[in-house]
């Protein structure tokens, strides 16, 4: 006859054995491991919040990524109406003009300036405009001439930071000097810039024009192709810029000593005319340009890396629960989590050590450090130093494996499929002649010594 305490003693023994309940709760276990796993990105996100803040704070004081409008030129006209009282009333409405031809050269000096751990990339641009604007017949402008004050027309550039300006710009118009203000007379094509009346015009002519911007912004230079052609040649010293907006260059060469850029954009390729009244039309969407990128961005990596964590996990795990079969020691559960613990211990570690040297070096002493440490207890709770060094080998595979698939990130997707089904073909090897009947009623040995 079973007593109770047969059935408590045969039920502890079953649990202690059964292969299906340790997978469930070494399972249960990976799933409470994401939690502080979470908490890894989430302290990865902060970081970088922080991160930029200081760059935002670098930026304000220096000049924000600067997207460049024009020029076009900005003219005043009257229209009239009876208001209720039948008086005749006027409103003062504005005709832009986009040249006809524009071209752009300019050299771009980069430097990163530091504050605290985080580090912005900055530019000084020097720019030269020149180009001619032709003005429409006013049979084409279907605006009375008469109402047209040709002698307020503006000349104006939209500069989206003016902080960044450097230098007085002095524009030459058909041969005069004029002098540029802050302010633009409308905000129908940009929200700040500067502007100088520039009269008179020649109605039948080509009206030239040029001038030199010396600007400083940060990481992010865009332009927009306001004229019905336009040429933009800009080169650098910036080793890895990233080309970007409605239009990449035409040619471009990126060495390790620098980058020259050629972009030609023609009216045809954007989707507003050379000429029409108000605010008709918005320009930014064919703003095209470049991005300074630092290579080195210890976040975006952290952030790649953190998506490995319970692949660790669960490969790490993995080894111990194959040890348990093959040797027929049992491990405590707290003795997985706190493997578990120092697997994810190895994200916070990159993280803050890639804070203050090198990300690959961060990587392998960390990766160094973690390996040891789970090697060194596996051979205390096992007491198997073949086991001890098989973990000491599989993590330094996976550890080196990772490191791979960060360098290459165009691969990152194919490498990540065929390790990890290299991984699953080697595992069904190893495990191949092992009868999983047999080892859930084989009795095991407690794992501590």
């Amino acid at each position: 006859m079973i007593t109770d305490h047969d059935l408590v003693k045969n039920t502890t023994n079953y649990i202690k054995r059964s292969i299906t309940l340790k997978i469930l709760s070494v399972g249960f276990l990976i799933l409470l491991l994401l939690i502080p796993a979470g908490m890894i990105k989430g302290l990865i996100r902060e970081r970088q919040s922080r991160r930029d803040s200081v760059v935002t704070e670098i930026s304000n004081k220096w000049g924000n990524s600067q997207t460049i409008t024009g020029p076009f030129i900005t003219v005043p006209f009257r229209t009239f109406f009876k208001d209720n009282q039948g008086k005749t009333q006027s409103n003062l409405k504005y005709l832009h003009l986009l040249p006809e031809s524009l071209d752009i050269t300019g050299v771009m000096n980069p430097e990163v300036r530091y504050r605290s751990l985080f580090e912005a990339v900055l530019y000084n641009i020097k720019l030269t405009f020149r180009g001619n604007f032709k003005v429409p017949s006013t049979s084409q402008l279907n605006i009375n001439p008469k109402n047209i004050l040709w002698d307020k027309a503006c000349l104006s550039l939209g500069i989206s930071d003016m902080s960044g300006i450097q230098d007085t710009i002095e524009i030459n118009f058909n041969g005069g000097a004029y002098q540029a203000n802050p302010g633009l007379k409308t905000t129908d094509l940009a929200e700040a810039g500067v502007s100088t009346l520039v009269s008179p015009l020649a109605p039948n002519g080509l009206n030239s024009f040029s001038f030199d911007l010396d600007l400083n912004g940060s990481e992010q230079l865009s332009l927009i192709p306001v004229a019905e052609s336009n040429t933009v040649k800009i080169s650098s010293s910036w080793p890895s810029p990233s080309f970007n907006g409605a239009f990449l260059p035409a040619s471009r060469e990126v060495t390790k000593d620098g980058f020259s850029a050629h972009w030609k954009v023609l009216h045809l390729n954007r989707n507003y005319p050379q000429f029409w009244e108000g605010s008709h039309y918005k320009v930014p969407p064919s703003a095209f340009g470049l991005k300074l990128i630092l290579t080195a961005d210890v976040y975006q990596k952290s952030t790649r890396l953190a998506k490995y964590s319970i692949m660790f996990l669960i490969f790490t795990f993995a080894a111990f629960f194959f040890s348990e079969i093959i040797n027929k020691r049992r491990v405590h559960p707290i003795q997985y989590i706190l493997v578990g613990m120092a697997v994810l211990i190895f994200y916070t570690l990159v993280l803050s050590l890639s804070e203050h040297m090198c990300f690959n070096l961060a990587y392998i002493l960390s990766a160094l450090a973690v390996t040891c440490i789970i090697s060194g207890y596996a051979k205390a709770i096992v007491s198997n130093s073949r086991f001890a060094l098989t973990i000491l080998g599989l993590l330094t595979i996976l550890y080196s494996y990772l490191f791979i698939v960060l360098q290459l990130e165009d691969y990152a997707l194919i490498m990540g499929s065929v390790g990890l089904l290299v991984i699953l073909a080697v595992v069904m090897y190893l495990t191949r002649k092992i009868d999983w009947y047999d080892v859930e009623t084989a009795p095991q040995e407690n794992g501590n010594p």
